[in-house]
């Protein structure tokens, strides 16, 4: 049987960040669902589709294919034949996943893609919904969560460290209205499992985070 790891909770928590740590140390395959999402907003942004056009959206999601795959360790996401890996990152393509996200056609398309690796693979996923929705069976579920100030300084600290403008209030802002609507969503809204373990990064390292939850997959 294939080990399964569930990581939710919500935006700048660091889930991808730990999740690939753990990946590397337990030796699975890390699933970024997210980038998942964003390599589907990136189709929607170039075919010039309006976020708020569902039937549009509904419409070309047969149209794309999207997979991951892993190079000397490096995870590549792959766009309809094309690696989209370096394009997917910026902060238009992230408001578009989030904003396209709540359509019913779009998730049940990728849900579908993830729970077929997770039959065959030791994996570990993390997203809003996988403890949830996509792997409800998963052998650990942790819920991964910090304040609001620190996603944001974060955030910011990243973007600064790149040599990108920053504003601090509007990064705080977007945070929070991510939150909102991930959380009030008909679709698989962002919400803790009740079977799924709370760890809250606020003021913890990230070398402590991973150690606690390889401490959970370990039991």
């Amino acid at each position: 049987m294939a080990m399964n790891v569930a990581i939710d909770g919500p935006a700048g928590a660091g889930k991808s960040t730990i999740a690939k740590a753990i990946a590397k140390k337990l030796g699975y395959v890390y699933v970024d669902t997210g980038a998942m999402y964003r390599a589907m907003a990136l189709f929607f942004l170039r075919s010039n589709i309006s976020k708020d056009d569902e039937a549009k959206i509904s419409s070309v999601v047969d149209d794309i294919n999207v997979s991951i795959k892993y190079e000397d360790g490096a995870q590549h996401v792959i766009l309809n034949g094309e690696d989209v890996t370096g394009l997917i990152r910026t902060e238009e393509v992230g408001n578009m996943a989030s904003a396209t996200s709540v359509y019913g056609p779009v998730r049940s398309k990728l849900v579908a893609l993830q729970q077929e690796l997770a039959k065959t693979t030791d994996v570990i996923m993390d997203g809003r919904d996988i403890g949830t929705v996509v792997l409800p069976n998963a052998d650990v579920k942790v819920f991964l969560t910090a304040s609001v100030e620190c996603r944001a300084k974060r955030r910011y600290d990243e973007l600064v460290a790149k040599g990108q403008d920053a504003d601090f209030d509007q990064i705080a802002k977007d945070i929070e209205e991510r939150d909102y609507r991930d959380s009030h969503r008909e679709i698989s809204p962002l919400k803790q499992a009740e079977d799924a373990t709370l760890v809250d990064s606020s003021d913890m390292t990230i070398d402590e985070v991973v150690e606690a939850i390889i401490n959970l997959c370990n039991k």
